[in-house]
């Protein structure tokens, strides 16, 4: 498959290398102990993304789900065991889904470069790729993540933001791992890519609480016309087999209609739909809307996603290098 890679502006490198420093990361970091890794990276995914397309999203999912919970340390990917039950079984993470792909991945840089590139690296690259193979922008990873030992589904369920937060719950947990307001629209932007069950969404079809206290109603702000067709899919809260696109007819590619789908009071989420009520994230996504901003946003949440990225990241004797992905050493 050949992928086009925009061109990136130098403010991005910079901004690069500026957080890099921050969190002892360096873009180029295995360019002596393992120079083909970001190329074994590239092309295995090639070949995921073209064998099952829709994997997109969830490999994206899967690295906003790690950074939000201990940092970037790939603790998402630990299994439970016996005395622990890890992040990727608590309530937030069940529809979780890409692991298989991250193993695979992983097996290839420990075929070329034995104990060398961490899970955490990996998970990051190709939440990267997957957006470049989705038509989005690249950016620049700075590497030399480790990896956790520690997982739990205690703090996943704590410290993740809700697909029913409003901005100030969302901005508060946001500001936490050192993002702000901006990072929060430009990030949501991600539902572009990807699907829902609906469970996550549903209580906005059939739980909400009109203005004279009567339950049971479509929530005011979604558009009725949508939620008509949402209700022909998901016949209740408990539904739990049908799937409905976060970006429709247009899930499986990176672009600005995610924006567009939210100003016509379409957002799958109560969070998608809380960005309409604030000024700053309202402006934006009323902005990026137009479609005359595409290049402002994909250069936004490349930027975004190098702060990201760097989120509690464990560096040089800290944590470790996991062999499998899915246990530590």
């Amino acid at each position: 498959m050949a992928v086009r890679y925009l061109l990136l502006p130098l403010a991005l490198l910079a901004l690069a290398a500026t957080s890099a420093a921050v969190a002892q990361l360096e873009i180029g970091f295995y360019s002596k102990t393992c120079p083909d890794a970001e190329k074994i990276v590239r092309e295995e995914m090639a070949k995921i993304i073209a064998a099952a397309p829709s994997l997109a999203g969830p490999l994206l999912r899967l690295h906003f789900h790690d950074c939000f919970v201990r940092g970037c340390d790939a603790s998402v990917l630990l299994e439970s065991t016996e005395c622990n039950v890890a992040e990727k079984d608590a309530k937030p993470n069940k529809s979780l889904r890409g692991f298989g792909s991250v193993e695979r991945v992983k097996a290839k840089l420990e075929a070329a470069c034995p104990g060398i590139v961490s899970c955490a690296d990996v998970l990051t690259l190709m939440s990267r790729d997957a957006v470049v193979l989705a038509k989005g922008p690249f950016w620049p990873v700075a590497l030399g993540r480790r990896d956790g030992r520690v997982s739990s589904d205690t703090e996943a369920s704590d410290e993740l933001p809700p697909a029913s937060g409003d901005v100030p719950l969302l901005a508060k947990i946001f500001a936490s791992k050192g993002l702000d307001l901006k990072d929060l629209v430009v990030l949501s932007g991600a539902h572009t890519l990807g699907t829902a069950h609906c469970p996550s969404f549903a209580d906005r079809l059939y739980n909400s609480t009109g203005e004279n206290g009567a339950y049971g109603l479509v929530d005011p702000s979604l558009d009725s016309e949508y939620a008509d067709k949402l209700r022909l899919k998901c016949k209740s809260v408990d539904d739990r087999a049908m799937l409905s696109e976060m970006d429709p007819g247009s899930y499986k590619t990176f672009d600005t209609s995610y924006y567009r789908h939210v100003a016509k009071r379409r957002g799958l989420f109560r969070s998608d739909a809380a960005l309409l009520f604030d000024d700053t994230t309202r402006d934006y996504v009323q902005r990026i809307a137009t479609g005359k901003f595409d290049g402002e946003f994909f250069k936004d949440f490349s930027a975004s996603m190098i702060k990201m990225g760097d989120v509690g990241v464990l560096t040089r004797a800290e944590g470790e290098i996991r062999k499998k992905c899915y246990a530590p050493n």
